[in-house]
């Protein structure tokens, strides 16, 4: 049996009891799910620590795109340190050009702060235009694992392109992750050098009971919550997955 490690995004401290119970492997850490995922607070770093699971955590200091100006650099700087600190398995960085291309020199430069943690390049892959040359430069940063809906709105959309990454640069881990489930799990079976995916495993959240909470903009609309039966339903499909195909 080849065992498919399920790494699950949580924001939250409900969350991440969600993935322990549930049967994930790994934790990405985050703020602010809804927008993409964000630094999370050394508060839930403090929490994470104790859950009993590698922690990854997400180092993005603001929403939208992946172009950092030089206060941004050292901010992500001092929070790669307080992961480091706070005894974390590692982190999750990116940083683009304008024009999509991955920023060599920022994230030199984040590789070195990071150095001895584990380290994931995020989905800032998925703005390159050309996924193979991004996935050869990650290699020859030394980072060994990539997040990647494949440059499309989910991964399983994305899936030729994962495939031509994985083939770009096979000592590279390609994580799929976007809209990964149960029910769509089977679909990346066969792609090539699988050993990862990453999901939220998520449902939607309740009305609040205050109709205040979220009139007030306190709850955003659509909000969504990690889910144990998600998260051990996924974990299930992968196993299936994993025993069908050879060890090693």
């Amino acid at each position: 049996m080849s065992r498919i490690l399920l790494e699950v995004c949580v924001d939250d401290a409900a969350g991440l009891a969600a993935a322990r119970v549930g049967g994930a492997d790994r934790v990405e850490l985050c703020a602010a799910l809804a927008l993409g995922g964000l630094t999370p607070s050394a508060g839930l770093m403090a929490l994470a620590k104790d859950a009993g699971l590698p922690v990854m955590a997400m180092i993005r200091p603001r929403a939208g795109d992946f172009v950092w100006s030089p206060e941004e650099r050292s901010a992500m700087l001092a929070e790669i340190g307080a992961a480091r600190a706070m005894g974390l398995a590692g982190v999750v960085i990116g940083a683009s050009r304008p024009d999509g291309r991955l920023d060599i020199e920022v994230l030199a430069e984040q590789v070195a702060a990071a150095r001895g943690l584990d380290i994931t390049l995020h989905r800032a892959i998925d703005l390159t235009p050309d996924p193979a040359a991004a996935m050869r430069q990650v290699a020859a940063l030394g980072i060994g694992r990539v997040l990647s809906s494949g440059g499309a709105r989910s991964a399983l959309e994305g899936i030729a392109r994962l495939r031509a990454m994985a083939e770009a640069a096979p000592e590279v881990t390609v994580m799929p992750g976007g809209g990964v489930s149960a029910g769509n799990a089977a679909e990346f079976a066969n792609q090539p050098g699988l050993r990862e995916i990453h999901a939220s495993c998520s449902l939607p959240q309740p009305a609040p009971a205050l109709p205040q909470v979220a009139a007030f903009g306190f709850q955003p609309p659509g909000a969504r919550a990690t889910d144990a039966g998600q998260v051990r339903a996924l974990r299930a499909a992968l196993d299936q997955i994993g025993a069908s195909r050879p060890a090693g």
